[in-house]
């Protein structure tokens, strides 16, 4: 063997050692991709199973604290998952520890600040419940407040905070290298700063959601689709001005003619009380 031979040799371990590295990467990160796609399917299987006959319309009664949250969490995770899956998939290539902890803690902190984002929105219904009573009725100020929450998520869509708030939902790798944190407790920290971003952006939607009836799987998959497309869509004013035009429309005709709106479930109506004697 030549000397030029010999010293090919070993300059390809080097070359091999980073081949080899690059395919364990993309293993990890395609073994994350299934592992949040597969969160997602069960996600969306156990809403639709949980949800069945559950809703009511705006202002569905929601039930008790530990179930409702228990509900809440899958539907964050079924919503925001395929959303916030870019990030978590780029976190993954860039840390330093293999395998899918890091990831997955990251995804926790995420959905620990929609759990508290969903605890808040429970104890204001409840509140609202307990104060006002037979005011939020449908047939008196029900179906305005109704109105009026979708007119309001149409204009935060619009707003400068919705701006800055999608802009870093829309930048996984700015958000990244601005808020890096290392390890365990680092990966929780950072979902979580991002569960905050995200819900600084979403929280309108969110609140339509409870508009339209949070326990119709219908309006649920809207709502995801709003969300999904304002993050990932390359017209992002395209996105957000249609969202805000969709939902003062729904404003609008739910205040004008609620029974003619399709997949809403008018509170006291048919669909309402065939609902209730099915559960």
């Amino acid at each position: 063997m030549t000397a030029a031979g010999v010293a090919s040799v070993p300059a390809q371990r080097p070359e091999r050692r980073q081949l080899a590295e690059a395919f364990a990467a993309v293993r990890t990160r395609l073994g994350l991709v299934a592992v949040l796609l597969g969160v997602v399917g069960l996600a969306w299987w156990s809403t639709a199973d949980r949800m069945a006959g559950m809703d009511g319309g705006p202002g569905t009664h929601l039930g008790a604290l530990g179930w409702f949250l228990g509900v809440w969490v899958v539907m964050m995770a079924a919503m925001m998952f395929p959303s916030v899956a870019p990030t978590v998939a780029l976190y993954s290539r860039m840390t330093r520890r293999r395998g899918l902890a890091g990831p997955l803690l990251f995804a926790g902190g995420y959905l620990l600040v929609w759990s508290a984002a969903g605890l808040a929105a429970y104890g204001g219904f409840r509140l609202g419940r307990e104060l006002l009573g037979a005011d939020l009725a449908w047939h008196r100020g029900g179906r305005w407040l109704a109105g009026g929450v979708l007119a309001l998520a149409a204009a935060y869509e619009l707003t400068p905070l919705k701006e800055v708030c999608l802009t870093k939902c829309r930048s996984p790798l700015g958000f990244l290298l601005g808020t890096w944190r290392e390890g365990p407790r680092g990966a929780v920290e950072m979902g979580a700063r991002h569960g905050a971003w995200c819900l600084g952006c979403c929280w309108a939607l969110m609140a339509a959601l409870f508009a339209l009836g949070v326990m119709s799987l219908a309006w649920t998959a809207l709502v995801a689709a709003l969300i999904a497309l304002e993050k990932t869509l390359p017209w992002r004013r395209v996105a957000t001005w249609g969202a805000a035009a969709l939902l003062l429309a729904l404003a609008v005709w739910l205040v004008a003619a609620p029974d003619s709106v399709p997949g809403l479930t008018v509170p006291g109506g048919h669909k309402a009380m065939m609902g209730a004697m099915m559960k």
